[in-house]
């Protein structure tokens, strides 16, 4: 008879948590949401979320980009992996987030906030730095690597 053996850190500080962002970049412009909740809630980043048992990361990136926008798209590659963390207000870690990058080419739709997103929408890659958005750490530059490699990808 097979035992079975609970997870001596489950979902823990101790033990990070993958989650897949979607990089979609488009006519110079970046797709961004303003999150609604922890980490960087109220923030600009990514579409996103947690990989589920059993999804890939494409599929993880692809999902969650059309449940926060209702924006459709084609998988690329996998370029960029970032750390996130969800601190209380002591500054005492709560959740660390590992936040793995997909490039993804557009097919279809305008971004339409859903899911745990305030707001979706296009954006400039020369606004990224500007005063007006208050991004999450680290999405300026995944930004920018992003349109970096479409431009590879097209020569």
């Amino acid at each position: 008879m097979p035992t079975t053996t609970a997870d001596p850190f489950p979902d823990t500080p101790a033990r990070p948590i993958a989650a897949a962002i979607a990089a979609v970049i488009r006519h110079g412009q970046v797709l961004l949401v303003q999150r609604a909740n922890p980490p960087d809630a109220g923030q600009w980043g990514f579409p996103g979320g947690k990989i589920e048992a059993g999804e890939t990361i494409s599929d993880a990136a692809l999902r969650e980009l059309l449940e926060e926008t209702g924006v459709a798209a084609e998988a690329l590659c996998v370029f960029t992996a970032v750390d996130a963390y969800e601190r209380d207000e002591s500054g005492g870690l709560c959740r660390h987030f590992i936040l793995i990058a997909v490039l993804c080419r557009w097919t279809a739709g305008e971004p339409i906030a859903g899911d745990d997103a305030l707001e979706a929408r296009w954006v400039q890659l020369a606004d990224l730095d500007g005063p007006d958005l208050a991004l999450s750490l680290d999405v300026s530059g995944v930004a920018r690597q992003a349109a970096d490699l479409v431009r590879e990808l097209r020569a």
